[in-house]
């Protein structure tokens, strides 16, 4: 399958992935870090495999689909918990659960038309 028909689940991930990282980044200067660390451990995996499936959908691969089922459940699991923080007003948690509802909403989309 040309990485053509990914285009816009593979730019969800990239904008994910940078959102995720900045918000680890921005989480990291906070106050209370260690009430922090789980949305911090999230941002880092949600990052790493939104990476992962955008590199993997640009190379046309077969396992796209599979990748981007898992890649929306790392996605709403980090968006939930960025939630929880956006509520007390951290703007880049209210960020990034933005960017990762999107792009879990992309790779469904994506997934299940591979």
């Amino acid at each position: 399958m040309s990485h053509q028909k990914f285009h816009d689940c593979i730019q969800a991930c990239v904008a994910c992935a940078v959102a995720c990282s900045h918000c680890a980044t921005e989480c990291l200067k906070e106050e209370d870090v260690k009430m922090l660390s789980r949305c911090i451990q999230l941002d880092l995996e949600c990052a790493a495999i939104c990476r992962s499936a955008a590199e993997v959908m640009s190379l046309g691969s077969e396992y796209s689909g599979e990748l981007c089922r898992i890649c929306a459940d790392v996605c709403n699991a980090c968006a939930e918990e960025c939630e929880k923080h956006a509520e007390m007003g951290m703007e880049h948690c209210r960020e990034c659960a933005e960017a990762c509802r999107g792009c879990a909403e992309a790779c469904e989309q994506m997934a299940t038309a591979a």
